[in-house]
Parts: C-alpha cells; structure tokens; sequence
C-alpha cells in the first residue's frame, strides 16, 4: 500500500465503517503517476463463515498503482452487530450496535 498517495495514514474515523466507496477527502493523488483521478475497485473479495468480512483494493485509474487495501467486517457477537473497517485511504473505525429495540448500554440507572 501507498503511503505517498493519501494525506493521513489510517485516519481515525470513529464509529463511521465503510463496506463500499472511499474516502475521497484524504486522497491526495497517485504517487506513481501523479495524477489525481477516480479510485477503481479491483480484486473484491467477500468471505461469510458466521459474519461477513469484505476486501479489497484501491487503485489509479490511470495506472493500475495500488493505493491501498480496504478490510470490512461485520458479525453478530452476544446480542450486538459488530463493525469494523480498517483502510490505508478511508480510516479504520469500528461500531457496535444493539440488536434488540433498547439498548441495554444507553440505560440510565433507575435509582
């Protein structure tokens, strides 16, 4: 992966998971070409043993340089969808998410 090509490595992005797109915002350009055009997707792979786990790479319209790897994952763990996403270009985050209509975490205390 291509640390000339983005702003920041592995920008933090808080609870924000991408399992498709990019984060445009801190794609500088190509480091091979110096061109600064779209982000093709290429070698899309998806695996789903008890979760789903998406990746993939980045790279240059113009000349097939790899900007960077894009990892998605989501499972079901206990009573919560867990998400992650760690990529070069579009940050790493994770998020965790109840599965029932409250959730227990979000409780006030009734005393």
């Amino acid at each position: 992966m291509c640390n000339g090509c983005v702003q920041k490595e592995y920008p933090d992005r808080g609870n924000t998971c991408l399992e498709n797109g990019s984060y445009l915002m801190n794609y500088l350009g190509c480091a091979n070409c110096h061109k600064r055009d779209f982000v093709l997707i290429n070698n899309k792979s998806t695996e789903d043993d008890d979760g789903e786990e998406i990746d993939h790479l980045y790279v240059c319209k113009n000349c097939d340089h790899v900007i960077a790897r894009h990892e998605y994952t989501f499972s079901v763990v206990d009573e919560y969808q867990e998400y992650t996403m760690l990529c070069m270009l579009c940050g790493k985050a994770e998020d965790s998410i109840s599965v029932l209509p409250d959730d227990p975490r979000q409780s006030a205390p009734l005393f």
